[in-house]
């Protein structure tokens, strides 16, 4: 999706229905800083407002995501159209968010292994040595935690017994056993427990 097209469709089409930024973003209960974003192109309308935003706009939620209003004959090409590139940012941001939660564990284990051992080699007071092994502990915990809530949230799971992709619940993912991304957990469709690969795309 073209962020700034769509942010100057929005704005024809405020002006066209006589809204200013900030009548418009009253009726939504948004600030007019958010509209002004929308309108720059710096970021889109949440999910949460968007069909009342295309009903004041008088335009559908195709329209504003297309940056354009789609003629009937062009309407499912362009729906199908503007899937596609919403499906393909999902998995570029989602291996964005995989790669980082790597970037996560990584940087957060060298600092928990430094600290313990500045903490158990370098001479210091007892209740020093004591704080800097705890605040290692805390923001190593914190750190796993975070990378773990991408790890939920970023692609789906495969499961190996009937092959459906889906996104676990935290709980399912926190305290399942697993080997890398690859966990075992029950399979919300088959009911199975197995081993479920991390996999980014829903037709990969």
């Amino acid at each position: 999706m073209n962020q700034i097209k769509i942010g100057k469709f929005i704005a024809k089409k405020r002006k066209e229905q006589g809204f200013t930024q900030m009548q418009l973003a009253g009726k939504l209960g948004i600030t007019d800083r958010a509209v002004s974003k929308w309108e720059t192109g710096k970021s889109l309308p949440d999910a949460s407002i968007m069909l009342e935003l295309c009903g004041l706009l008088k335009i559908t939620v195709n329209d504003l995501l297309c940056g354009e209003v789609v003629s009937m004959e062009n309407y499912n090409e362009k729906t199908e159209k503007t899937l596609i590139e919403m499906v393909k940012q999902k998995e570029a941001a989602d291996k964005r968010m995989l790669t980082f939660e790597i970037l996560i564990g990584a940087l957060s284990s060298i600092f928990l292994f430094t600290l313990i051992f500045l903490a158990s080699f370098i001479q210091m007071q007892t209740w020093l040595r004591i704080t800097l092994i705890s605040f290692a502990m805390v923001q190593f915990i914190i750190s796993m935690i975070f990378a773990l809530r991408i790890e939920q949230v970023a692609g789906y799971y495969e499961c190996s017994v009937c092959g459906h992709k889906y996104v676990p619940d935290y709980k399912s993912v926190t305290f399942a056993m697993h080997m890398g991304r690859t966990r075992y957990m029950k399979c919300p469709e088959c009911g199975k427990k197995s081993w479920q690969k991390k996999s980014i795309s829903k037709d990969e």
